[in-house]
């Protein structure tokens, strides 16, 4: 491991850290020198968590009243600010929409080189390494950054959240004040209002970010209760295609495809999915790929590790009943 200054974006440090969080600490370990840095005040969950992860330092960014980290060229500055306290050689960032803006804005007041959701990150000698699937899963590639700064929003799933083999003992929280410029300051943040996906369920993880993924398609005719059963048997999230979307059968925030959410879980599961390319599009970064259809020439056969020929309505609960089975004997 080198000595770089690897700065961490993190989302929920006010209350725990998601495993997407974790994996970028995880990231960081392999890089350099993790120091996370957030626009809240960490809370004590949060800390121990860093303290698994090797963290000593964390910095929390202050705004004036005026200014909310909400709107992405104030978040911007703030992350440019502590790069440039800590001598920072990398920023990592989960790919939600507001951090893509954000790293954007950050890379250019950086003169950053930029890599959007990639799968893993390096360096090569010591330049950073970005390795990302393009046009729609047909091509790996390794994107090198020339510059001094890199800067990267890494998909969810890269890597497994593995903390340090020795915790530090202490993580020392340090404040920096950043006053926005008048450029940033020129959007002013009237009024927020989280929404949260309603088909994630109340104890789902986010789809983006989800290990695992049970995603119905019109083969499940509008009933997507086998689909929920057995992400919730596997603690997964469910997705949907564009057609039980269009159909009205779920909402679109479960959209899976090019124009919906990308995910790469470890493990996918389609059902009654045909597999068009829209949609594989959006799934083919995914570890493990199971496709479950009564269509023995089902397309998404063909990109999956296991095929079962069967109707959803009788292999889905078998499914989820043997991993509850299973999970209750361990």
């Amino acid at each position: 491991m080198s000595d770089h200054a690897i700065v961490v974006l993190l989302d929920t440090a006010d209350t725990q850290l998601t495993s997407a969080g974790l994996e970028l600490l995880t990231l960081a370990n392999s890089l350099g020198e993790p120091v996370p840095v957030s626009f809240t005040e960490p809370s004590e969950a949060t800390l121990a968590q860093l303290r698994e992860y090797g963290v000593t330092r964390t910095y929390v960014v202050d705004f004036p009243a005026e200014a909310s980290s909400c709107v992405a060229p104030v978040a911007a500055e703030g992350v440019q600010a502590v790069v440039n306290e800590v001598q920072g050689r990398v920023v990592l960032a989960s790919p939600t929409f507001q951090n893509k803006e954000i790293a954007a804005r950050a890379a250019y007041l950086l003169g950053a080189g930029l890599v959007i959701d990639t799968v893993t990150v390096g360096f090569e000698g010591d330049a950073f390494v970005g390795y990302k699937r393009v046009f729609a899963g047909s091509w790996d590639v390794n994107c090198t950054v020339v510059t001094d700064v890199a800067v990267a929003t890494v998909r969810a799933n890269a890597v497994v959240p593995t903390p340090v083999d020795v915790p530090s003992s202490h993580v020392d929280v340090q404040r920096l004040t950043v006053v926005p410029s008048a450029t940033a300051s020129s959007t002013v943040l009237v009024s927020r209002t989280v929404h949260p996906a309603i088909h994630g369920g109340v104890n789902r993880p986010r789809l983006a970010e989800a290990a695992y993924v049970v995603a119905g398609g019109r083969g499940t005719n509008g009933d997507f209760s086998h689909v929920e059963e057995l992400a919730d048997a596997l603690g997964g999230a469910v997705g949907a295609t564009r057609d039980a979307v269009d159909e009205g059968w779920i909402e679109h925030d479960a959209q899976i495809g090019q124009t919906g959410v990308t995910v790469a879980p470890r493990v996918y599961i389609g059902a009654g999915i045909s597999g068009a390319p829209h949609h594989r599009g959006g799934m083919q970064a995914s570890g493990v790929v199971i496709a479950v259809n009564s269509d023995p020439d089902c397309p998404l056969f063909d990109i999956s590790d296991f095929a079962i020929v069967g109707e959803l309505q009788d292999v889905l609960p078998q499914a989820a009943a043997a991993i509850r089975e299973y999970k209750a004997a361990q």
